[in-house]
Formats: structure tokens, C-alpha cells, sequence
């Protein structure tokens, strides 16, 4: 079908919600997009776009605008938590050259995106909450204050605590995974390289990598432990605590977390992968239909995926409630399939010992005697969108 004089009500501005504005939007929409916070601020810290997402960005006509704002990844180092010590090289550039991976500041990439849905003719309406939606045949959302606004489309890009999740599956409780995990942005007084440094120790691990041309450095660093933590990254945490918890990280690590000035700490929850995606002309994508956890750095790329995805599936379906469920029926065994993944890594780099050593042996002799297979382990998620082509030459 054409999309063409279709409205579209999308409510949340991140990431899911701009791509599929823009999406929608080049193939004929209307589109609107409703935002809670008053102003889209640098807010956020760093992204790993990996190349399933380039693709998107790709056939958004945006991966040179990408490029120039990121940097690209050239590969990730597996390093022992105490001195930083290497345990395993997985090298992009030698066993998958033909794939981008980059690391962006996620203020950057929504302002990418942004100022490409602007341009394209979308309307983004900021300081709207939504406090309830509407299902049936004219789906509307009502907002606080008492004010309504409907479309033909109704999509909730809305994140964790979803308005349009929860008017398709009920509130379900998430369960703590014993996991906290703490970002922070410092200076690269390291001169960290184009590679992602994952330290691993027992029941903690930490993550660096460059951003904005290397001048920044974006760190996440987990924790285990039983008790409780507010969910949401926003939560501020205190810059002595995180390295009180990791200080016996040494090298690199304890040069990174002394220039620690700010950090946020959010508890790590996990969702399930909501039932339902879509009903009649109401749909969900991005964390508010699949909340992923960050051990393999899948929850934007998932949200562009989603967003692709969606856009396709109402422009080739001549009903927009058929698109929409054949959207979810295509979305979820995929993002069952990654999101169970993501939650099933963290383990790996928090082995404590007796067994720290010999899986650090194992990591060591698999690099060596086969490199190839350890980078292309993830084909089956970084290759998902591949094919893709510039859809500026589709849409023009």
C-alpha cells in the first residue's frame, strides 16, 4: 500500500521513535512524534552501533553523517581486571572488514536523526506526557493535563515504563538480575585507541571505548550484588563508590575511573519481551516492546532494526492493522533470540576464581588458533541487515 496522507502518532523521541519517523515519513506519512521532556538535550552517554544498525542508518542515506561524528571501532581487547593484562584480541579489521562498527555519543546520534526527520517533514511536539492510550478502531492517546490526540498509527517508542506497552499487555513486574552497572563519560588520558577494552574480574567487569575523535571515554562498569538499585540510568551514583567497588582494576581501568567526576548507576532488570506487539492500528518498538540488557550492546540496534522493519511492513501490506502484526509476527523470534543472548553474557566476564584462570586460558588459545571464528560468532545478529541499499535511491 502507499503510505501516502497516513497519520502517525509516535510517542518517545529516542532512538526507535526518530528512525521510524523518518522512516515513515520518506514513504508518504504523516508523522508526528510526541516527546515527555521539554527540550532533546545531550542527555545519555555512549552508543555501540554495530553493523546490523549501520545498516539501518545506511538505507536512511545517514552512514556517512555517522561516520563523521563516531568513531569507528577497529576491533576489542578481553584484558584481565588487575593490570590490564591482554587475554584475547578480536581484530574487525583482519576477520570483518567489511563491517562498521562504530562507537557515538547517543546525544549525537539523536541529533543525526533528529535533524533528518525534521527535514523530512516530521512534526516533534516536546513537553507531552502521555498518561493513557486508547485501543479500537480510532486509537488515541490521552496526555496530562486532559488533552487527546489520535492517527491512523499509533506507535509507543516510549522506553521502560511504556504508556502504549502497558495498554497492550498490562503492567509485568521486571525482576532484579543482581546486576548494577554504573556510566560515566571522562577524559581519554590513556590515549585510549579505536578498540573497546572489556577488563574482566571476578563478579565485576568494565568496559571503555573512545568517543567525539577520541577525546572522550565512555565507561560502563557492572556489578554484581544482591542488593536492590532504582532502575532507569539516571539514577545519580557517587564517583567513590564506583571506584571503591573496583579497586583493585589496575592499569588502564584505574586511570579511567580516577577521572570519574559524574556517574549515573540504574539497577539491571529484566524484562520479558512483551506478548503483545501490536493491536489493530497500535504497535510498540525499541525497550518499550523489548527492554534489552547491555552485555551485547544490541538496545539501539535493536531499535533501529524495529524501526526498518515496521516501515516496511506497512508500506508493502494494503491494511495498516495487517502491517503491524506482520511487524511483530517478524520482530520477535529475532529479538527473543538476542535479547536472551544478551542476558546469558554477563557471566562470562565475571568468573571468579578457580575458574577465572582457566577460561582466560581458553579465551587465549581460541584467539590464537582461531581468530576468525571467535569475530564472526555474532554473524547471526551483526549481519541481520546486510543487504540493505541506500533507500534515498528508493525514495526519492
Amino acid at each position: 500500500m502507499t503510505l501516502n496522507n497516513v497519520t502517525v502518532l509516535i510517542v518517545g523521541a529516542g532512538i526507535g521513535g526518530l528512525t521510524a519517523a523518518l522512516a515513515l515519513q520518506r514513504r508518504g506519512a504523516q508523522v508526528t512524534v510526541l516527546e515527555q521532556a521539554s527540550e532533546i538535550s545531550e542527555v545519555g552517554a555512549g552508543l555501540q552501533i554495530t553493523p546490523n544498525g549501520v545498516s539501518v542508518l545506511r538505507a536512511l542515506g545517514l552512514a556517512d553523517d555517522l561516520a563523521w561524528t563516531s568513531v569507528r571501532s577497529k576491533g576489542l581487547y578481553l584484558r584481565h581486571h588487575r593490570q590490564g593484562a591482554k587475554v584475547a584480541h578480536l581484530n574487525f579489521e583482519q576477520y570483518a572488514p567489511d563491517l562498521r562498527f562504530y562507537f557515538t555519543h547517543r546525544a549525537d546520534l539523536i541529533e543525526l536523526l533528529r535533524a533528518a526527520a525534521v527535514a523530512a517533514g516530521v512534526r516533534i511536539v516536546l513537553g507531552q506526557t502521555v498518561e493513557s492510550v486508547a485501543l479500537g478502531p480510532h486509537p488515541k492517546v490521552r496526555l496530562i493535563g486532559g488533552a487527546e490526540a489520535g492517527a491512523d498509527v499509533i506507535l509507543g517508542a516510549d522506553g521502560l515504563h511504556s504508556k502504549v506497552r502497558q495498554a497492550l499487555n498490562g503492567v509485568v513486574e521486571p525482576f532484579f538480575t543482581g546486576q548494577v552497572a554504573w556510566r560515566a563519560i571522562v577524559p581519554n588520558v590513556v590515549d585510549l585507541g579505536a578498540e573497546a577494552q572489556l577488563f574482566m574480574g571476578p563478579g565485576r567487569h568494565l568496559v571503555a571505548y573512545p568517543l567525539r575523535a577520541g577525546a572522550e571515554v565512555n565507561l560502563v562498569a557492572v556489578q554484581e550484588r544482591k542488593a536492590w538499585a532504582n532502575e532507569g540510568w539516571s539514577t545519580g551514583g557517587d564517583p567513590a563508590d564506583l571506584r571503591e567497588v573496583f579497586s583493585d582494576f589496575g592499569g588502564d581501568a584505574a586511570r579511567l575511573l580516577e577521572g570519574v567526576q559524574t556517574v549515573n548507576l540504574w539497577g539491571l532488570f529484566r524484562h520479558p519481551v512483551a506478548s503483545q506487539w501490536c493491536q489493530g492500528r497500535v504497535a510498540v518498538l525499541g525497550d518499550a516492546a523489548h527492554p534489552t540488557l547491555p552485555f551485547m550492546a544490541q538496545g539501539a540496534n535493536l531499535a533501529l532494526e524495529d524501526a526498518w522493519e515496521l516501515a516496511q511492513c506497512l508500506d508493502v501490506t494494503e491494511d495498516l492493522a495487517e502491517g503491524l502484526q506482520a511487524y511483530g509476527d517478524l520482530r520477535k523470534p529475532r529479538v527473543q533470540k538476542v535479547v536472551d543472548a544478551a542476558s546469558n553474557n554477563a557471566w562470562k566476564f565475571h568468573l571468579r576464581p578457580p575458574f577465572n584462570w582457566p577460561a582466560h586460558q581458553i579465551l587465549k588459545t581460541m584467539a590464537r588458533v582461531a581468530p576468525e571464528k571467535m569475530v564472526r560468532q555474532f554473524d547471526w545478529i551483526y549481519r541481520h541487515n546486510e543487504m540493505l541499499t541506500a533507500e534515498t535511491a528508493q525514495l526519492s
